[in-house]
């Protein structure tokens, strides 16, 4: 268990799934699998982000066992998003053997929404949030640079900040700073980011929303730069049973950090009726 008092608090441990998937688990009540956003390594974050992660998650931990679990480590070359989806209904059988409630944030939604569509027997409800059934170009672009920069050794932090914010000039500020903090926050196994990347880089599911059988809740930010509204709308009206909520003035990684974030989520996941307005 990490020594912050946030850890100490919401009773935080840690743990791996089948086929290696690190998870940290807090709280009481029906599980709750959140699939983390894109993380540079396959692992349980440390520092300011295991921080970051907790103080968001902490309010569903007040209703829901919350296991947040992150990809396996040791990713092959040219794994695919169905194989990705394939290990985690896996793990989330041998863990819980029957269905369970899945939050997919980001990186972590291109998962879920595999996931909810090759293997329904597994999802019981899904959230969506920050994240739709491809990357938009902007994305797709930023990733794979990345990745690839990374996997070279190059500094490649920087390449991602157009999709942290939607202001050009904001983005080249933020692209100074990454720049500079790019040395603290690599890749410790830069074949393994760009292995996945590239699984999401390939990852489309247009013409299968509608097999999604779980109740969906799709939620997105208004001023997303990597995700459009039109791609959260595409999402959600392609899956028969979902609903939309766009959060105004909300930002990519703003939509979890939204004050209405962890009551949207737990309203949708409690009622007796998901998607009643």
């Amino acid at each position: 268990m990490g020594k912050s008092s946030l850890a100490t608090q919401l009773d935080v441990t840690s743990g791996a799934l089948h086929h290696g998937m690190p998870y940290l688990a807090m709280g009481a009540g029906r599980p709750l699998v959140f699939l983390r956003w894109f993380t540079p390594d396959h692992a349980n974050p440390h520092g300011w982000m295991r921080e970051s992660e907790l103080k968001m998650l902490a309010p569903l931990g007040r209703h829901f066992r919350v296991y947040a679990v992150n990809r396996a480590p040791g990713m092959a070359e040219g794994t695919t998003m169905a194989d990705i989806a394939a290990e985690h209904a896996d793990a989330l059988r041998a863990e819980f053997g029957e269905p369970v409630d899945v939050l997919g944030v980001s990186s972590g939604g291109s998962v879920a929404l595999q996931l909810a569509a090759d293997h329904p027997s597994v999802v019981r409800r899904l959230i969506i949030a920050s994240s739709g059934y491809r990357l938009d170009p902007l994305a797709k672009e930023s990733q794979i640079r990345y990745g690839e920069a990374a996997f070279a050794g190059r500094r490649a932090l920087h390449l991602m900040a157009s999709t942290t914010v939607s202001s050009p000039l904001l983005a080249r500020v933020a692209g100074a700073a990454m720049w500079l903090i790019d040395p603290l926050a690599r890749p410790k196994n830069p074949a393994d980011t760009l292995a996945f990347l590239r699984a999401e880089d390939a990852f489309d599911l247009t013409d299968r929303l509608g097999e999604i059988a779980a109740p969906t809740l799709v939620i997105g930010g208004a001023r997303d730069a990597g995700y459009s509204t039109e791609n959260f709308r595409y999402t959600a009206d392609g899956i028969p049973n979902s609903r939309l909520l766009i959060y105004q003035g909300t930002s990519h990684m703003g939509v979890p950090k939204h004050p209405r974030f962890a009551t949207d989520v737990t309203e949708f996941l409690t009622a007796d009726s998901p998607l009643a307005r």
